[in-house]
């Protein structure tokens, strides 16, 4: 069976301590925190204070997605703040590869992402030196998008990409994710699934938690 990491990008961040709790209660698995910079996506979120006061509400790991320009200048930032997985793009690092060794001698995992458009060919060469690779399934930048169907076999191809190499690879999909889409995620092979929206909307965070999970097992089983 796959994880679950619960967007914040979708919560009440005027409640985000006890948000976080709330869902941690619910049954996620982890907790997905997107950090913008008004740069690289068209959006600003939040910097390394905030991940630092989520790491205090929670035990959950941290699965921090830098959306940022220049990401290698703050990974010991986010470190030091209670990351667990630390993401960077492929479409913001002109040295990949070393941006990418930073993170594990730092002593957190290891995540490198592509948008939509991006092809698969500049992770080729990483794919042994990552932990997780992120398939970006909407545009990033906000919340609450409409899925890209057209990703679905990049997805697909992705994880022929890691089979392949038979490499210890998780391979996560983030971007409209929810209870209509998460069946053809699962098919294609994805390995964890953040969800904003389809967790955090309406009361009942443990019964939209419940109801993904009952999506993963069946595919699964």
């Amino acid at each position: 069976m796959g994880k679950l990491s619960a967007s914040i990008l979708s919560a009440d961040f005027g409640r985000l301590a006890e948000q976080v709790r709330a869902v941690e209660e619910a049954g996620t698995d982890w907790i997905h925190v997107d950090v913008m910079d008004g740069h690289f996506v068209p959006n600003i979120t939040i910097g390394p204070d905030v991940v630092a006061s989520i790491r205090k509400a929670t035990k959950l790991p941290l699965d921090v997605h830098l959306m940022i320009e220049k990401p290698e200048r703050y990974l010991q930032a986010f470190v030091d703040a209670g990351a667990d997985w630390l993401g960077v793009h492929v479409e913001a690092c002109p040295h990949l590869h070393r941006t990418l060794q930073n993170i594990k001698e730092l002593g957190v995992r290891a995540t490198v992402a592509c948008n939509p458009a991006t092809p698969l060919a500049g992770l080729e060469y990483v794919l042994n030196d990552v932990d997780m690779v992120l398939i970006m399934t909407v545009n990033p930048g906000f919340g609450g998008q409409e899925f890209i169907r057209a990703t679905l076999p990049k997805v697909r191809q992705c994880r022929q990409m890691i089979d392949a190499l038979q490499a210890p690879v998780l391979l996560e999909v983030d971007g409209g994710v929810h209870q209509g889409t998460i069946d053809e995620l699962v098919d294609a092979g994805a390995d964890i699934f953040v969800a904003g929206s389809a967790v955090f909307s309406g009361a009942d965070y443990a019964g939209n938690i419940s109801e993904l999970k009952k999506h993963m097992v069946k595919k699964v089983n």
